[in-house]
């Protein structure tokens, strides 16, 4: 838990520093920065199954050499390329991405009981808005009292130590009582419309939480207090830190679907919602709430469904799931943002959200059904 929370300190300050770098340093705007992110994430979404599927048959370690390797060079290059080749070279980037949140879920999978993995998955979810309060802020302070390229550089910096430290403490990714060297299953036989629900779950989150990032940078910025980013994130990250505590504690949590679309509904309103950065932040944290819990689920419900000899593939995919989120998410909003104004990219969130859940209840319910027909 200690190691990852400091791995992911890079990755949550990722966001923030790409969108003010192309929309401020390059002038290139929100929904061209969203473009750059995605390009990201949608490498990030190929890479992650491939990457997982390297641990499950070689090993945590030769997958960091060429990670740490590829994320590092990417992020001490990119404060000096041009929009276009920035725009090419994070799609590459995204595909060699240290999977830092996977190996957290991976390390909890082999060292937690399953009947104890909802309050595990819930703190390490917890772990997670820890670092969005720092790397966000941290990100956002060298962006704005710097420079967008000295932040890019630290984060380069950041990943080559991540990388080391995960090389040398190298996280199990077995339990000692879970077999190795077992013949991989079909994807037929795992990847079922089930778990494809779970992970259709895991986007929709993911696109709010994206969306709602963008739409909150371009609100500050109209109102010439983009440099309060930072402190609104820190607000989500308690209000979403409180509620996995909550999450993990209960002894009966939520099903996906509320969790799911009480995220999307809460974040509707705040498109009436105005005034000092306090504000907004407070009115986006009965949504916040409801983030963590969310992922939380998304990991154990993953864990639960997936065999032992494919758990890399599979936690990489639900890191697909997310990436692909915040691939939707962060163009589509920032297409709204750029087109209408800055506040409606609330509401454009929580229906987009809403939307998903939709999809994925459809998913899984249909599994349900085809499920109980077989059995009668």
């Amino acid at each position: 838990m200690i190691l990852n929370f400091f791995a992911r300190i890079p990755t949550a300050a990722v966001g923030m520093t790409l969108t003010l770098h192309v929309a401020i340093t390059l002038g290139r705007g929100y929904g061209a920065a969203g473009l750059v992110g995605a390009a990201g994430t949608v490498g990030i979404a190929l890479g992650a199954p491939v990457m997982g599927r390297i641990v499950d048959r070689y090993g945590l370690r030769p997958m960091l050499v060429l990670t740490t390797i590829g994320e590092a060079a990417f992020w001490f290059t990119g404060p000096f390329m041009a929009y276009p080749v920035l725009l090419v070279t994070s799609f590459v980037a995204g595909v060699v991405t240290i999977p830092a949140m996977s190996i957290g879920r991976q390390a909890i999978a082999a060292l937690v009981p399953e009947d104890q993995r909802r309050t595990a998955y819930s703190l390490d979810s917890v772990m997670v808005e820890l670092c969005f309060m720092i790397g966000p802020v941290v990100g956002v302070a060298l962006a704005t009292q710097v420079s967008t390229k000295v932040a890019m550089i630290a984060i380069a910096g950041s990943v080559i130590l991540v990388g080391v430290a995960l090389y040398v403490v190298n996280p199990a990714v077995r339990g000692t009582d879970e077999k190795t060297g077992e013949p991989r299953p079909p994807r037929r036989e795992w990847l079922t419309r089930k778990m494809i629900g779970v992970l259709v779950f895991g986007l929709g989150a993911i696109f709010v939480i994206a969306g709602t990032e963008v739409a909150v940078v371009a609100v500050l910025r109209a109102q010439g207090d983009v440099e309060w980013s930072g402190a609104v994130v820190v607000i989500l990250c308690v209000a979403s830190l409180i509620g996995g505590v909550v999450h993990g504690a209960v002894r009966k949590s939520l099903p996906q679907v509320v969790l799911m679309a009480l995220l999307g509904l809460l974040t509707i309103p705040v498109v009436f919602f105005g005034g000092p950065w306090w504000v907004i932040g407070l009115a986006l944290a009965p949504a916040s709430a409801m983030c963590a819990p969310i992922i939380a689920s998304t990991g154990e419900e993953v864990s639960r469904l997936a065999p032992v000899a494919v758990r890399g593939e599979a936690t990489g995919l639900q890191s697909s799931a997310f990436t692909l989120g915040a691939s939707l998410g962060s163009p589509v909003i920032g297409f709204v943002v750029d087109h209408t104004w800055p506040s409606l990219g609330f509401a454009a969130a929580g229906v987009g959200g809403l939307l998903v859940a939709a999809s994925a209840f459809a998913l899984t319910r249909t599994d349900q059904l085809t499920s109980a027909s077989a059995i009668s």
